[in-house]
């Protein structure tokens, strides 16, 4: 399989998950009636949630388009800081304990990826 199809399609897996975990959460909000609490101002909170989620929504593209080099060093790149997003964001939920778990598995697959990334042209 081509490598930029690859790593596009695995941005797309952890976005997928990282979509249902936030409406797992969000069901499991309103069961509890509304008990989730975020520190700060929501505005703000929200606005920095925006941010970092689209890093890996913009990988998915920037995967199949860039060159080998930058292509490679975003890919690692974006990977470390959706790690730490999804981790300082995360809770002790079941279900958002599996959809990071494989996150996180997947974010590894993508940084090993990129790192054994040789292209034969450069």
């Amino acid at each position: 399989m081509n490598v930029k199809v690859k790593l596009s399609t695995l941005w797309i897996a952890i976005m997928m998950n990282m979509i249902f975990a936030d409406i797992l959460s969000i069901m499991v909000e309103l069961v509890n009636k509304n008990t989730l609490q975020i520190p700060g101002n929501i505005e703000t909170a929200m606005g920095v949630a925006a941010i970092f989620i689209n890093i890996p929504i913009l990988m998915i593209y920037f995967s199949r388009v860039l060159n080998y080099k930058i292509n490679r060093t975003a890919n690692i790149v974006a990977s470390f800081i959706t790690l730490v997003f999804i981790v300082g964001g995360g809770s002790t939920t079941p279900h958002y304990i599996i959809c990071a778990g494989i996150e996180t598995i997947l974010l590894t697959i993508i940084v090993w990826t990129a790192w054994k990334w040789v292209d034969i042209i450069a």
